[in-house]
């Protein structure tokens, strides 16, 4: 049997997503979209759709799941895959995500349920990046949470999708200009930006429909990113916060990245003092930082909107017996690898600032006043592990 192909387009521009779906559509032929529309979780269901170029071709319900609309998703959306695949006649299913829905989850569920995913897609509309990284309200206001538990913000969602999609769909803004774009390269410099394009494709970029449905090549740029492949254990290491992808120094049109990067631990208590003008002195924030009082955990910073997360990633490998070295992917352990400090190992601060305006000196003073003096550092690790814990409330320890 034939193997589909599996494309996942997310997203909370929802223009945008619909834009590059409908794109999709018009470029491969024998493709289908299947939607799972969320918005219906009040009446304690979810709306599942399947539908072609010409239109509506199926349409069901899926009963929610522990009252979360999200996991009603997860488990309808491979037996449906499935049987997609199954009836035979497709070449490509495209899974358009509902509004909040992350694409990291699908992509795992979908693969792990023996589909091939062969693109992960995040439609993005240039314009609407600053504002929507800017928007600390939570989902639940904006009528967007998958459940009754989700505390998301939809700034911090917008960034995580974003920033999991090796592809950015873009949408042809009118309304984008220098500052934006340079936003969005910045945030995600690793991606690959592929405009959604309009209208039919015509002429010689037009798929050859004498040859058989494996054999063509994709009319646009979209389609050919769309099925160009999709690793997805790659994507989950870019994502995790001890050997992410970060984004790079960088300084142009009125967007400044900072990479921030030191040897020292923070003392606890100044840090947590100053989270706040830290968390509020640029657009987006992200990375691993190091505590003296918690010296062998390594911990994630992940900021937007004005909000903080901080969560604990585990320990630092430095704090590993040479024993559990055989336990941890390759790809952390070549990261480590290539920052690794004769006396700290792969303990450090790594943390990266994308902002418009970016006060890179102030930022940096703050910072510095963050870490531990020559004193407090020349104390050694026993004084350091006796510092007030400051953060673990924000822990839950």
């Amino acid at each position: 049997m034939p193997d589909l192909s599996v494309v996942i387009v997310g997203g909370l521009h929802a223009d945008a997503r619909k834009a590059a779906v409908a794109r999709l559509l018009a470029d491969v032929p024998d493709s289908v979209v299947l939607h799972h529309d969320l918005a219906t979780a009040a009446a304690g269901t979810v709306v599942r759709t399947v539908r072609d170029a010409t239109g509506l071709l199926d349409a069901g319900e899926a009963p929610l799941v522990n009252d979360c609309a999200c996991c009603a998703l997860r488990e309808d959306l491979v037996p449906e895959l499935l049987r997609i695949r199954d009836a035979g006649g497709t070449r490509m299913a495209v899974v358009e995500l509902w509004d909040s829905v992350e694409p990291k989850a699908m992509a795992e569920v979908v693969t792990a349920g023996g589909l091939t995913v062969t693109g992960v897609l995040t439609a993005v509309d240039p314009a609407l990046v600053l504002p929507y990284l800017g928007n600390g309200d939570d989902l639940a206001e904006r009528g967007l949470a998958a459940a009754a538990t989700d505390q998301r913000t939809v700034a911090d969602t917008f960034a995580r999708q974003l920033e999991y999609a090796p592809v950015l769909a873009v949408a042809d803004s009118p309304d984008a200009d220098d500052e934006d774009r340079e936003l969005l390269a910045q945030l995600h410099p690793t991606a690959r930006q592929v405009p959604i394009g309009h209208g039919d494709p015509v002429g010689a970029e037009r798929d050859d429909l004498t040859v058989p449905a494996p054999r063509r090549r994709p009319a646009s740029p979209l389609a050919r990113a769309a099925l160009g492949g999709f690793d997805i254990e790659a994507a989950a290491a870019a994502q995790h916060p001890a050997c992410a992808l970060l984004p790079a120094e960088a300084d142009a049109h009125g967007i400044g990245t900072l990479v921030w990067h030191r040897r020292r631990p923070f003392h606890p208590e100044r840090l947590y003092e100053a989270l706040e003008d830290i968390t509020c002195a640029a657009a987006r924030s992200r990375g691993r930082f190091w505590l003296a009082d918690k010296p062998d955990v390594l911990l994630h910073w992940d900021a937007a909107g004005g909000a903080l997360c901080v969560e604990s990633a585990g320990p630092w490998l430095a704090s590993l017996p040479d024993a559990a070295w055989d336990m941890v992917p390759p790809v952390r352990r070549a990261a480590a690898a290539l920052d690794w400090h004769p006396e700290h190992g792969d303990c450090c601060q790594h943390l990266v600032f994308t902002s418009p305006g970016l006060d890179r000196d102030g930022l940096e003073r703050l910072l510095e006043s963050c870490l531990l003096t020559d004193a407090e550092y020349a104390a050694g690790r026993a004084a350091w592990k006796r510092l007030p814990p400051a953060f673990d409330t924000l822990l839950e320890v």
